[in-house]
């Protein structure tokens, strides 16, 4: 009976002198590889076993890209109205102001110039943890005035999309972005001054069918989902599955929409080049 008994004491701790793992000391990829959150920050947020590439967000990327103590953000206080008034479980000004309070933002992108490598940058970067990423008017806004810093200063534009598409509590609001700067990159293409789309997991809806595929150079982020409906709604419209890999960078890469995958960790070096290539 001594094989089901504990005969020596203090083998293990006791139950309550065990301490919690604090959160977010440790990061698991999906295909279960383990690292340690300060070390996956060192590898820019990718996991070097599977280059499994962590969503991140525009603080992350600023600090990634551009030279240090060169970067500065623009209309940094643009914050979205409720011009339809619109209300279902939760009124739309409530939530707008329960995602500011929560994430810090004000809205679901950024925009900041500065040098990168020495050469400046006008970059327009999406926060999915706002709202998802939904392409609202103050998205569509934000990007319309970067571009016009562009023009004003011969500045090269970059986008980072990472969004769910057009935000539905905008309805036409929100569809009306699409064409917007759609429109206003016609007029960045006319005073030839170049924009790389940088699109990343997951690039989806009305962001995808306008500005993400517009740039001049179209790049992506390894294994990120890009698309306009989902799998799921294509699947079941069409009646049959879907290829391996559908919808990911590679296969679109592939199929010749995307002009090359850019693994995170080199993006800082690709943009360097590509910045000095389209000025040569």
């Amino acid at each position: 009976m001594s094989w089901f008994k504990r005969i020596k004491k203090g083998i293990t701790t006791p139950t309550k002198d065990k301490k919690e793992t604090p959160d977010g000391l440790w990061f698991k990829s999906p295909k279960g590889h383990i690292i340690e959150t300060s070390e996956l920050e060192k590898h820019a947020y990718v996991v070097p076993a599977d280059g499994y590439h962590k969503r991140i967000g525009s603080d992350e990327y600023f600090n990634l890209i551009f030279d240090e103590g060169t970067m500065k953000e623009i209309n940094k206080s643009l914050s979205s109205g409720d011009p339809l008034k619109f209300e279902d479980t939760k009124k739309y000004t409530d939530r707008v102001k329960a995602s500011q309070q929560k994430t810090g933002l004000k809205d679901a992108i950024r925009t900041a110039h500065g040098k990168v490598d020495g050469q400046p940058l006008m970059i327009a970067c999406m926060d999915f943890k706002f709202i998802g990423g939904s392409m609202g008017s103050v998205v569509g806004e934000k990007i319309s005035r970067s571009i016009d810093y562009c023009i004003k200063h011969k500045t090269p534009l970059m986008i980072i999309s990472k969004s769910g598409g057009a935000r539905m509590m905008e309805a036409a609001f929100s569809l009306m972005q699409m064409a917007k700067t759609s429109a206003k990159l016609t007029l960045l293409s006319q005073h030839k001054i170049p924009y790389i789309s940088y699109l990343t997991d997951p690039t989806t809806g009305g962001v995808t069918a306008s500005f993400a595929m517009l740039g001049d150079i179209n790049i992506a982020e390894p294994g990120a989902l890009i698309g306009f409906a989902g799998p799921r709604v294509i699947k079941e419209t069409i009646g049959k599955d879907l290829p391996e890999g559908f919808q990911t960078s590679e296969f679109l890469l592939e199929h010749g929409f995307l002009d090359f995958i850019v693994d995170r960790r080199e993006l800082r070096d690709k943009l360097s080049q590509t910045l000095r290539l389209f000025k040569n």
